[in-house]
C-alpha cells in the first residue's frame, strides 16, 4: 500500500514539474517575445487598458494552483496506463497514424472546450467555476491556466478521457501527446496575450477564417457572452455565439499591419 501511494505521489510531483515547465515556457515565452519585439507588438494591443502587475500576479498564482490540480487529474492517466486501459505505442512509428491521432486530439479538444465552456457560463456554475478566470478583463499570457479548481478539473479531464477513447482503436503515440500539449499551451498563451498579430483579412479568408485569433478570445474576456471556441471558430458560427462585431474589432486591431494606428475599442461592461 505504501509503495502504491509513494508511486502516485512521485508521479504527481513529476507531472506537476512537467506541466509547470510547459506553462512557464508558454506564458513567459510569449511575454518575453512580445516585450522584446514591443516596438512591433505594442501598436497591436487590442484593448487600450493595460494589465497591471497585480493582474499578472493573480493570473500566475491561479495558474500554479491549476497545474497542481492538473497533476492530480493526471493520476487517472497514470492509473489507466498501469491498468492497461490506456495503451501507449512502442516500437516503429507509423507517421500516418501519428498524424491522425494528433488531428483527432486537437479537433476533439476544441469541441470539448466549446461545450464545457458554454456550460461554465451557466448561472449554476459561473461564480464557483469560471468567474476567477474572468477577473482577467484585460488578459495576459499568464492567464493561460488562471482557473478556479472546479474549472481546472473540467479542463484536465479531457486528456485521460481522450487517451482512453483512442486506446480502443490504437495505442497512443507519446509524440502526438507531446505535440498536442505543446500546441495547446502555445495557442492558449497567444490567445490571452492581448495583442493581435494576425493580418487584415485573416478572419474572412477561406484559408484562415476557421482559426480563432487573439481578438476572438479577448472579446470573450471583455464581454463574456460570445466567442467560446478555443482553436477554431466553426462552433461559434454554427451555434450563433460569435461576437456580432468580431470581424470589425479584429480589423481595427490588425490595422498596424497596413500602417494604420487604430486599435480595437473593446467594451468594458460586465460578462
Amino acid at each position: 500500500m505504501f509503495d502504491t501511494l509513494s508511486s502516485f505521489a512521485m508521479h504527481w510531483w513529476h507531472s506537476f514539474q512537467v506541466e509547470m515547465v510547459r506553462y512557464l515556457i508558454g506564458a513567459a515565452g510569449v511575454a518575453v517575445i512580445y516585450w522584446a519585439l514591443r516596438r512591433w507588438t505594442a501598436p497591436r494591443r487590442i484593448q487600450q487598458r493595460a494589465a497591471t502587475f497585480a493582474d499578472r500576479r493573480r493570473e500566475f498564482f491561479l495558474s500554479v494552483q491549476t497545474v497542481a490540480v492538473f497533476a492530480v487529474v493526471g493520476l487517472l492517466t497514470f492509473a489507466g496506463v498501469g491498468a492497461g486501459v490506456i495503451r501507449i505505442h512502442h516500437g516503429a512509428d507509423n507517421w500516418a497514424v501519428f498524424a491522425v491521432q494528433l488531428v483527432v486530439m486537437v479537433v476533439a479538444h476544441d469541441t470539448w472546450f466549446y461545450w464545457m465552456h458554454r456550460g461554465l457560463h451557466l448561472k449554476a456554475l459561473f461564480l464557483k467555476a469560471h468567474a476567477a478566470h474572468h477577473k482577467s478583463r484585460t488578459p495576459t499570457s499568464w492567464a493561460s491556466y488562471a482557473f478556479a479548481p472546479i474549472e481546472s478539473v473540467f479542463e484536465s479531464l479531457y486528456v485521460p478521457a481522450l487517451l482512453f477513447g483512442i486506446s480502443w482503436i490504437s495505442p497512443v503515440y507519446p509524440l502526438a501527446i507531446f505535440v498536442f500539449l505543446g500546441h495547446q499551451i502555445a495557442r492558449n498563451a497567444i490567445g490571452h496575450s492581448g495583442h493581435e498579430l494576425a493580418w487584415p483579412g485573416f478572419t474572412r479568408s477561406r484559408w484562415t477564417g476557421w482559426l480563432t485569433t487573439t481578438t476572438h478570445h479577448d472579446l470573450h474576456h471583455s464581454e463574456g457572452r460570445y466567442n467560446f471556441g478555443l482553436y477554431f471558430s466553426y462552433w461559434d458560427r454554427l451555434m450563433g455565439t460569435e461576437h456580432p462585431r468580431y470581424h470589425e474589432r479584429f480589423e481595427a486591431a490588425a490595422q498596424p499591419w497596413v500602417g494604420g494606428g487604430a486599435r480595437s475599442q473593446v467594451a468594458t461592461e460586465g460578462a
